[in-house]
This record gives structure tokens, C-alpha cells and sequence, in this order.
């Protein structure tokens, strides 16, 4: 599945949702059924600057060239935003990464209805997984 087909899935079932109250329960979900990232890679390293709260993300590329993402948050909503982004670009070649642009969030209208200082925690990890695409791209691209 490409991320295009996975930001259409995601609006869809955000979709449905109709009132934020409930939006919020269903990111929240999405964080608890996040899978534990090892404690070992929750290092300064990784930790994404610009969030509020603790946010950290690991990137690593597979056999066949595509980006398996892990992440965490101290913070319930930031942890399930974590697992919203990761359900999109994890198992993506990293030039699809930096080819598709994030339509899911305007689409569902997270910019409007974050917070301030959540908006901002989002664009940062979005932020970290473009360049981690850019430096695997690039180290791909290398290889050849």
C-alpha cells in the first residue's frame, strides 16, 4: 500500500468521526496500539526537537529499500499523533516519503484543531521523518 492510499484510508476513518471530542479518543487509541519502542533507542539521538513534550523517533531502511520507522511520547495525544504518522510513512521508499505531501492533516483539519504547541510538536516530527527520507534517499541513491 503507498502512502497516497494510506492518507485516504486515514481521512476516511477520521472522517466518520464527526465531533473533536471523539477524534481525540480515536488518536489516543491509535497510540496505545502503538507496539513499545525499545528503551535503548529512546535516546537524545533521537528525540525530536521542537515538541512540547518528549517525542522520540528511530528510522532505519530494510532489505528492500524502505523506511521502517519506530516512535514514542511521554504524552497520550502526542503518542497517538506519533502512531498516526508512522500507520502513513513507515514501510515507505524513502522517495515516496519526500514525494507525497502530508494532505491527510489539512484534509482532517489537525492544523485548526491542535494546539498551538501540538501543531507545532506534529510538523516537527513530520519534519525529522522527511530528513530522515532525505539521508536515506541520498544514501540509496549512492549505492547505485
Amino acid at each position: 500500500m503507498n502512502i497516497e492510499t494510506r492518507q485516504n484510508k486515514i481521512i476516511a476513518d477520521f472522517s466518520a468521526i464527526q465531533n473533536w471530542e471523539d477524534r481525540y479518543k480515536r488518536i489516543i487509541e491509535l497510540g496505545k496500539s502503538l507496539p513499545p519502542m525499545p528503551e535503548n533507542l529512546k535516546t537524545e539521538q533521537n528525540i525530536v526537537k521542537g515538541c512540547q513534550s518528549q517525542v522520540w523517533l528511530f528510522a532505519q531502511l530494510n532489505e528492500q529499500g524502505q523506511m521502517l520507522l519506530q516512535g514514542d511520547s511521554d504524552a497520550l495525544i502526542v503518542k497517538g499523533l506519533v502512531g498516526l504518522l508512522l500507520s502513513v510513512y513507515s514501510g515507505s521508499a524513502p522517495a515516496e516519503v519526500l514525494a507525497t505531501p502530508p494532505e491527510f492533516l489539512k484534509a482532517l483539519g489537525f492544523e485548526g484543531n491542535l494546539s498551538p504547541s501540538r501543531a507545532n510538536g506534529l510538523h516537527s516530527m513530520l519534519k525529522q521523518i522527511k530528513m530522515y527520507a532525505t539521508a536515506f534517499d541520498y544514501l540509496l541513491k549512492t549505492k547505485k
